[in-house]
């Protein structure tokens, strides 16, 4: 537990945020990021569609609490969508609430939003609204129950380590939803605690939204739960148009070739821009295990090894010690 606080602690701060904006592609970031631009973006995605993959798109922001923040953000956004239209890529737009203006103004929000799925909709792309931290649950899931009333190409995700995901999996089981364990640090009040207790509920909701939802994207790199989720759709003869597999890109990268290979439909999450630290720090807080991904595809350089070497010994040591 203590691995995924220290990182979450690291994402939340504004400084190290930055300075990660400044020297984050000095850094190795590109191996996690495609692209500062747009441009760069689309040709990485159009790399991923000669693969077999398809992509969701997060335009990375964090950190927003002025109004023109979160209207240049939308701006952002609107131009991945008319670039996907005329590049005629396979990809849809994940975003955040907060990007858009969660935390200045409910009504501002909802209508910044509503221009670009709006928007979306003309072109026939689905939007995925990104699930934050526990304060922003709800407000989420308020402003995806006004969105629906008029548009149909929206989704959102479902955390597992929250007690009320199961009764969100039913609410919102006509969405396509994509299933997630979590990636911020919650009070055991509303949240598991536990690695087994997550992992059994992550399951448990994969298992209800494949036989009861409309389309169930699963976000792992944990090929138990993919095996898993195999031998299911497989012994329940679940359609595999009705699923597919996500990871994030730049990480394990040979199983999201094997998995489109197999047949599978598979969506790789391909985050751009120069705002990618947070979104960094809460992958490696979700999931240990993508820190060991991150330096053997980033620190290939002899300076980079040497630094990428001790920060992981030192990570590595502190989480055995904690494990005995």
């Amino acid at each position: 537990m203590w691995i995924k606080n220290f990182f979450i602690g690291l994402s939340q701060n504004q400084m190290l945020n930055k300075a990660a904006k400044r020297y984050g592609f000095k850094l190795g970031a590109q191996s996690v990021v495609a692209g500062t631009n747009v441009e760069e973006m689309v040709e990485s995605v159009k790399q991923l569609n000669a693969q077999g993959i398809s992509a969701t798109i997060d335009n990375l922001g964090e950190f927003v609490f002025e109004k023109d923040e979160a209207i240049e953000a939308k701006k952002h956004i609107l131009s991945v969508i008319e670039s996907i239209n005329q590049n005629n890529i396979d990809a849809h737009i994940s975003l955040k609430p907060t990007q858009l203006g969660l935390d200045i103004d409910f009504g501002f929000c909802l209508q910044n939003l509503r221009e670009i799925v709006s928007k979306a909709h003309e072109y026939n792309i689905f939007i995925n609204f990104d699930m934050e931290d526990y304060d922003h649950l709800q407000p989420s899931f308020d402003l995806i129950d006004e969105l629906a009333q008029t548009y149909d190409n929206i989704g959102t995700v479902i955390q597992a380590y929250f007690f009320r995901a199961i009764n969100d999996i039913k609410q919102y089981k006509h969405f396509r939803l994509r299933i997630v364990k979590g990636a911020y640090k919650e009070s055991p009040e509303v949240a598991y605690q536990d690695k087994k207790e997550i992992d059994e509920n992550f399951l448990r909701l994969i298992e209800y939204h494949l036989l009861n939802g409309k389309f169930t994207s699963i976000a792992t790199h944990d090929h138990h739960i993919i095996n898993h989720v195999k031998k299911f759709v497989e012994e329940n003869q679940i359609p595999r148009e009705k699923f597919e597999f996500q990871m994030l890109y730049g990480f394990r990268k040979d199983m999201q070739l094997d998995l489109a290979k197999e047949g599978y439909n598979f969506c790789t999450y391909v985050p751009f821009g120069t705002d990618w630290y947070g979104y960094f720090m809460r992958r490696l807080a979700e999931r240990p295990q993508n820190l060991n991904l991150f330096f053997k595809q980033v620190f290939n350089k002899k300076t980079n090894t040497m630094i990428g070497i001790g920060l992981g010994a030192f990570l590595l040591g502190r989480l055995s010690k904690r494990n005995k």
